[in-house]
């Protein structure tokens, strides 16, 4: 073996993708000591986004004087990568982390993720990545149109920043002051769920509960996304309330599309995208994947399957260490996945097992290493 790429999901709960791809690495060089292995740990655009992108492709981390999820001052930050790509994970400045146990999705703003990015945009980012996941928020992305210049008019014409609980307040939207700084700006919207605005598999119904809202309140909220989107199309033509990954993070999918006309994409092609993958696989002998489970809904395009298909025309072959294997993955082999191979050696729960997966994720590695080299690779 001459290069080996590895693009390992993090194993929820268990395992971060960089602390994989650390594994992965070390068990390897046993066996090829002389192979250039390249980690290129997959962020899912949630907390940890922005050091995911920085460790497989460099650059630096950006701090920024921003509002958190209450208005409070803080800290946030954003990466910088070296092509001048600039990477937002919304979770800096509206994580649920930052309330801790004050969740209150019918208060919190993301006003401070639009500050993210105006930041990156005045400081000369042509290309923001903006990562969904995590946040203590439903406003729809409203505070962080706000941010950066939309004005939100109540009915006696003054304008406010809406938080979840507010939205019904908003009788117009001024989209003609948008910031000129993202002007020539692409803005890309990593987001890997498909649940539309509102309704039963929307933003609040779905999402709404973890973040702290009973029964009432996301009745409340729901009806107010609602309220939202039909002010967005009367007011700015943009009709985004169904589009898959609308209701991701309290509906900022919907507020990413319908403010900033932002293009929603699975993370895992926008990190293949940002990190040059074709280029990179193109001379690779072996790629290693991997997910906490594979099953018939990774067949939709999560990690492991997105990897397989860019490497499928490629000829490189891509061997996927899983956490569980559930029904259904036959498919991955018409995918370009070469083989699947779980972790869990003793067959336990995942209550017994997820204290075991790096030393699992070791052996196992090792194993393949040892099997793959006695056969002559």
């Amino acid at each position: 073996m001459k290069k080996i790429l590895l693009v390992p999901d993090s194993f929820k709960g268990t395992m971060s993708s960089t602390e994989i791809c650390s594994i992965m690495k070390e068990a390897l060089l046993k066996a090829w000591p002389e192979a250039e292995i390249i980690s290129i740990p997959v962020a899912d655009g949630g907390e940890g986004s922005v050091d995911a992108f920085l460790t497989a492709v460099g650059g630096q981390r950006v701090s920024v004087p921003c509002q958190g999820p209450y208005g409070e001052a803080m800290e946030g930050f954003y990466g910088l990568l070296p092509d001048g790509t600039a990477v937002v994970e919304m979770a800096a400045a509206a994580g649920l982390p930052l309330v801790g146990e004050n969740r209150q999705a019918h208060k919190t703003t993301t006003y401070g993720v639009g500050q993210l990015i105006l930041a990156a945009a005045q400081a000369g980012a042509k290309k923001i990545i903006v990562g969904l996941g995590g946040s203590a928020t439903n406003d729809g992305g409203a505070g962080t149109a706000a941010a950066l210049g939309v004005r939100f008019l109540n009915s006696d014409g003054e304008a406010f920043v809406p938080v979840g609980g507010t939205l019904d307040q908003v009788a117009s939207i001024d989209g003609s002051a948008l910031s000129p700084a993202l002007q020539g700006v692409e803005i890309v919207t990593m987001c890997d769920i498909d649940n539309p605005l509102c309704g039963p598999t929307g933003a609040s119904a779905v999402f709404g509960p973890q973040k702290g809202a009973d029964e009432a309140t996301v009745a409340l909220l729901d009806k107010n996304l609602a309220h939202l989107a039909d002010v967005v199309a009367r007011d700015l033509g943009r009709e985004c309330r169904n589009i898959p990954g609308a209701g991701a993070a309290g509906g900022m999918g919907f507020g990413m599309a319908a403010f900033l006309q932002s293009r929603l994409q699975p993370g895992i092609e926008t990190v293949l995208d940002t990190v040059r993958f074709d280029d990179l696989a193109r001379d690779a002998d072996l790629i290693f994947t991997g997910e906490g489970k594979i099953d018939s809904q990774s067949l939709r395009g999560k990690v492991v399957i997105g990897v397989g298909r860019r490497a499928k025309p490629l000829g490189v072959p891509v061997v996927a260490v899983v956490g569980d294997i559930g029904d259904g993955v036959e498919g991955a082999y018409e995918e370009g996945i070469c083989g699947i191979f779980s972790i869990n050696r003793l067959a336990i729960p995942f209550s017994e097992s997820r204290f075991r997966s790096p030393a699992d994720m070791r052996l196992t590695m090792e194993n393949l290493a040892v099997f793959l080299k006695r056969l002559g690779h």
